[in-house]
């Protein structure tokens, strides 16, 4: 599958500090994946006590993160 992200998405991990690699290894191995509005899906990975939550449209070969945000861990159940 192809992998596009987004400017806000490029923004977003700058604000963090995450990498496209480690994008792509939650993607690749999330630790929970959700389902999010519109047909989005959320995956997860924890890191420490933060959840790396990234947002992704899928159609057809296309995997287009939209955001990426880190959030508590205490917050989702992981």
């Amino acid at each position: 599958m192809t992998l596009e992200i987004t400017k806000h998405a490029n923004a977003r991990m700058r604000r963090y500090g995450v990498t496209k690699h480690v994008i792509i290894s939650v993607i690749d191995t999330p630790d929970a994946v959700v389902q999010g509005y519109t047909g989005r899906r959320i995956y997860q990975k924890k890191l420490n006590e933060h959840v790396l939550r990234v947002i992704v449209e899928e159609h057809k070969n296309i995997r287009r993160v939209i955001t990426v945000y880190k959030a508590r861990s205490v917050r989702y159940e992981i």
